[in-house]
């Protein structure tokens, strides 16, 4: 069955206006469904969890509900996940959290956004461990090399971090090869960023075989909310970070502080109810009708000799996601960015997004606060926008 767009793009009410978003890496639009789930609770049951009357029980059950859609969403149980405000938040509230000893050692991407390094560094910093930077050998395209990784692993590699897709590149990792060579090593886990990922591709986190997996709701078409999985064979190995007469069964009551936002939590359900019964199947379709985006752009950006691209070059879904990177040779990239405002309603931007190591270190761009050119598209952006976009850019990179 072909993706229907024109479906899909009736349920995102922000697209019913000018604006064209592109700086969907930074952020999708948000379902009507969830909009509408949020309105209703706070509207009819916006009351405390956990009471016996009639309206705390009937919250409490679809905040419930929304923890058991959460888990199901990447092939987990309610217990192995945490919700937060952030990514950022919660794989810092896991590296407080998670044992350690003298002498581990920490394998961190330089291909991370920093929410997947920073906590890393900070607690190997902090706690005297040795912290090993996992780069890589091609500035263009850089990626996550197993045998790289092979190289600096030992008996004391205690993590590795690592994206499942880079926010600049739109590379895709792959996680399973780099599992099976984290895990020879006898204590040692593997905790991967999936923000850049989760909203093009279905995750599996017991087919990954990852230890800990992160990504953000509002990127998924949902609420302004972030996600961590710890897989429960290893739940022993987190302290708590709960009040001490708190019970610590399940992850979100050793690393939540407190709980999660009540009405962005039960709104959860609604995204997978987007995606119906046949759930892989409209992955597939929103992968490919993506792929067929992708192309558009990067056909130009490859035929325009002043055109560097970061990443995978081909349109390839199997490869990359459509997340695309640029610079263009005698262009600032937020001049381009401006240009392209001042004639058109697409939005995207420029800047380092947070992945600042690897622009700095491996891509090696002088100004890392101009950074590159990121436009990032979604399953509701459309072959019609894609295409006026590349003209655009044709005109303005000839005309400077």
């Amino acid at each position: 069955m072909a993706f229907d767009i024109a479906k899909a793009r009736s349920r995102f009410p922000a697209l019913d206006q000018e604006q064209v978003f592109l700086d969907n890496a930074g952020g999708s639009q948000v379902l009507d469904s969830v909009i509408e789930s949020v309105t209703s609770y706070l509207s009819k049951t916006n009351v405390q969890l956990g009471a016996t009357y009639n309206i705390s029980k009937v919250s409490t059950a679809s905040y419930a509900h929304g923890y058991e859609a959460a888990a199901k969403f990447i092939n987990a149980k309610p217990e192995e996940i945490s919700l937060g405000v952030s990514t950022t938040q919660l794989l810092h509230n896991l590296s407080t959290a998670l044992d350690f000893q003298p002498g581990d050692e920490l394998i961190v991407s330089m291909l991370n956004h920093e929410a997947n390094s920073a906590a890393w560094d900070r607690i190997g910093r902090r706690l005297g461990l040795t912290v090993k930077w996992w780069g890589a050998a091609d500035p263009r395209n850089p990626v996550c090399n197993p045998r790289d990784l092979k190289q600096l692993m030992s008996e004391k590699t205690r993590l590795v971090a690592c994206p499942h897709a880079s926010n600049i590149t739109g590379t895709i990792t792959n996680v399973k090869e780099i599992a099976k060579i984290v895990h020879q090593a006898p204590r040692a886990l593997l905790c991967v960023d999936g923000v850049a990922l989760a909203p093009h591709r279905q995750v599996d986190v017991k087919d990954l075989d990852v230890d800990f997996y992160a990504f953000s709701w509002y990127k998924v078409y949902g609420p302004h909310i972030a996600q961590l999985y710890a897989a429960s064979r290893i739940h022993n190995q987190i302290n708590s970070l709960g009040h001490y007469f708190k019970t610590t069964e399940t992850l979100d009551l050793k690393l939540n502080l407190a709980s999660a936002n009540y009405e962005l939590t039960q709104s959860i359900p609604r995204v997978l109810d987007y995606f119906g019964p046949n759930f892989s199947a409209t992955w597939g379709q929103m992968a490919t009708y993506e792929e067929k985006l992708q192309k558009i752009l990067l056909d130009f950006l490859n035929s325009n000799d002043r055109v560097t691209i970061y990443g995978e070059p081909s349109a390839s879904k199997e490869l990359r996601v459509p997340v695309i990177s640029f610079t263009v040779e005698g262009i600032k990239s937020q001049a381009l960015v401006e240009e392209v405002e001042k004639r058109s309603p697409f939005g995207f931007r420029s800047g380092h997004m947070y992945s600042h190591r690897l622009l700095k270190d491996i891509i090696g761009l002088d100004d890392v606060e101009d950074g590159v050119v990121r436009i990032s598209m979604l399953h509701y952006n459309t072959e019609d926008e894609i295409t006026s976009l590349v003209e655009l850019l044709r005109e303005i990179i000839a005309a400077i």
